[in-house]
């Protein structure tokens, strides 16, 4: 029986038509043009086929190659295609999943012989031709039953798994493209020519089905995907931007860290290093002071007990390091600051005049991480957190809340980040605490982001994370864009009315009532490795002055110069800077070169002319020229910018006023 659904367009525009009518030929409705150009469309939020009926009303885009949704399905059907041109190559391989990620894709074989780059051209060659070949890409719902027995005949055991673990009330699709058949819930574009031919495997690694040791182990190829050539030089370009900047390279070249086997996760600090972190750490911790936070330190090691009663040890029991005691009692070391902060909380009454009582921690905390996932600074299993807690009342929520954002913006804004996007995750399926308590958390803080998006118009992005909260509470996320557009999300600010509740922490309200605080979770850096990583790959190593661990290196250009190449040192180290010299028998070149790979913010020359005049020839990091300048001229420019950017804008506001 046919029936009439009204269907709304991007416009507001809205028209009927007969239910199980296709997106294809909604388009082809409106214009030929559109038609050709349409790839997919997005029913009420959903991206799906355009052969798809659509059978309800509802809000409706016909979606085009343009469009950045299409990225999407340009990366799942490349991955399909990888998948054919493999087994076209070699029959004998079996696929397994093959999912889009960020900037590609890859898919999982089991092979005899691993994948190796050189197969990459042979492979890249092949997916041109099945793209070339134009095929449709067919959806087909069966029954699991003929999928099963589908993917028996073919000897393929990864998808039988794949089929048995999805529920019984959830449909089963193949999608078929030419000869080759995979299960998929798709969506995908109508046909393989619709890719494109910017495309491009990337590398190779070993990996476990299902991401388990005791599996067999993989060979994935990994893939990028774009809409056009330009994107796609683009982001290579990107990447090899990316290797410059890495981390774990700068962090060699200036002597920084260094991670080791014996100490898998785990960072070996440096002088240099050590310097720039307790840089970062002194720079919070006058924040933190301006801001109202007490600064404390709670225990490492505590009683199983109470990460029980916290609800962690059900919740992140795999990613505990644990101990056990002679007198067999159970011991974790912690992996979040949380517990402990609460512990000192209600250690004794407090009144709703203390509120809201802020307790800060640079917490060194350990947590769990497969060994395939470490990296650096940027994954580690022992890291330190700005953390923090906030204990206030219901009323006095959502004001604190807004004053957190504005410590985590300008806390970015003095690092050089202009661009952040600030995600609000709401209540995810698996939770602690009723219904009613989410309702009042999560209408909390959509009032803090309404009011963000008022207050910073357009500065700052927002963007809905619908079931990514906490177990505990509704989250905001804020991830942060580097010099070459890559995004980290770094600090939080999360709202929790259960750990109060299953700890019994209180106050004495104005009435002389008990009454339970809500408990705010922030971090600014979150990982303080983490985000000292990313301030290496955003300022490619090249630190502003009042961070970095050597600010100027002294060098002469012959042992004549020595001396007064000592009294520049001296005036520099006088004015607070921290300063070394080089007066080895090297050629200057040599010394300069040296000293920039080094990663050394300001070289000064001094040679036998500038003695005479009591000048000096100051280099900056990354550029050719040379500033001339009194000693007295470069002592005052130079320690200027070795001020903290917080010291500065405090100096400012009190000349202001």
């Amino acid at each position: 029986m046919s029936y009439a659904i009204s269907l709304t367009f991007p416009d507001g525009s809205c028209r009927v038509f007969i239910a199980g009518i296709t997106a294809k030929e909604i388009a082809e409705s409106i214009s030929q043009s559109l038609s050709k150009q349409a790839i997919a469309v997005s029913f009420n939020g959903q991206l799906n086929d355009l052969a798809s009926p659509i059978l309800g009303s509802g809000q409706i885009e016909i979606i085009t190659r343009t469009d950045e949704r299409a990225l999407q399905l340009i990366r799942h059907g490349c991955a399909h295609v990888l998948a054919e041109a493999v087994q076209e190559i070699w029959p004998e391989t079996k696929n397994t999943i093959g999912p889009v990620i960020d900037n590609g894709f890859y898919y999982d074989f089991e092979r005899k012989v691993p994948f190796t780059p050189q197969d990459f051209q042979k492979i890249e060659k092949k997916m041109r031709e099945i793209i070339q070949r134009n095929h449709a890409f067919i959806k087909n719902i069966v029954h699991r039953k003929d999928a099963r027995s589908f993917f028996k005949k073919s000897r393929n055991s990864y998808k039988v798994e794949i089929l048995d673990s999805i529920p019984e009330d959830e449909e089963v699709t193949l999608y078929t493209q030419g000869d080759w058949t995979d299960l998929c819930r798709g969506p995908h574009m109508p046909s393989t020519g619709h890719i494109g031919n910017s495309f491009k495997l990337m590398r190779v690694a070993g990996a476990y089905w299902r991401g388990d040791s005791r599996n067999q182990m993989l060979s994935r190829i990994y893939g990028t995907a774009w809409a056009s050539d330009k994107e796609m030089k683009a982001y290579l370009a990107r990447l090899e931007e990316a290797k410059k900047r890495d981390h774990r390279k700068l962090g060699h070249d200036m002597d920084l860290f260094h991670c080791q086997e014996e100490g898998p996760g785990v960072v070996f600090w440096h002088a240099n290093g050590w310097k720039v972190f307790q840089n970062l750490v002194n720079y919070m911790r006058r924040r933190l002071e301006a801001h109202g936070y007490d600064e404390v330190n709670a225990p490492q090691i505590l009683d199983k007990a109470l990460w029980e009663k916290s609800g962690h040890w059900s919740w992140y029991r795999e990613n505990m390091f644990t101990t056990q005691t002679e007198d067999d009692r159970d011991f974790v070391i912690k992996p979040m600051n949380c517990p402990g902060h609460i512990q000192i909380f209600k250690n004794k009454l407090r009144s709703y005049r203390e509120l809201p009582i802020k307790i800060a921690e640079f917490g060194h905390v350990h947590r769990y991480e497969p060994s395939g996932a470490l990296h650096g600074l940027m994954r580690v299993r022992g890291f330190t957190q700005d953390d923090a807690h906030v204990f206030c009342t219901p009323e006095q929520l959502e004001s604190e809340c807004l004053r957190i954002n504005n410590l985590i913006i300008t806390t970015y804004s003095d690092f050089g980040f202009g661009n952040f996007l600030v995600k609000f995750s709401t209540r995810p399926k698996k939770r602690l605490g009723s219904d009613q308590v989410w309702d009042k958390a999560e209408t909390i803080l959509q009032q803090v982001l309404n009011k963000l998006e008022s207050e910073y118009n357009g500065k700052i992005r927002t963007e809905m994370n619908p079931g990514q909260g906490a177990f505990y509470g509704p989250k905001f996320e804020y991830v942060l864009r580097d010099a070459i557009g890559r995004d980290w999300q770094c600090g939080t600010i999360q709202i929790d009315f259960a750990l109060p509740e299953r700890f019994s922490a209180l106050y004495i309200d104005q009435d002389s009532c008990k009454q339970q605080p809500v408990m705010i979770h922030r971090a600014i850096c979150g990982s303080m490795e983490r985000f000292i990583g990313i301030l290496i790959e955003h300022y490619a190593g090249h630190f502003p002055l009042w961070m970095a661990p050597l600010q100027a290196v002294v060098v002469t250009v012959t042992s004549e110069s020595d001396l007064y190449g000592k009294k520049v040192f001296d005036s520099l180290r006088n004015a607070s800077l921290n300063v070394k010299t080089d007066f080895r028998n090297e050629k200057i070149n040599y010394k300069i070169r040296e000293h920039s790979l080094a990663k050394v913010p300001v070289i000064i020359v001094v040679g036998v002319r500038e003695a005479e005049k009591e000048t000096v020839s100051l280099r900056r990091l990354g550029g050719n020229d040379q500033t001339i300048m009194t000693l007295d001229e470069a002592v005052l420019s130079l320690s200027k910018e070795t001020i903290p950017p917080d010291i500065l804008r405090e100096r400012e506001n009190l000349e202001e006023r």
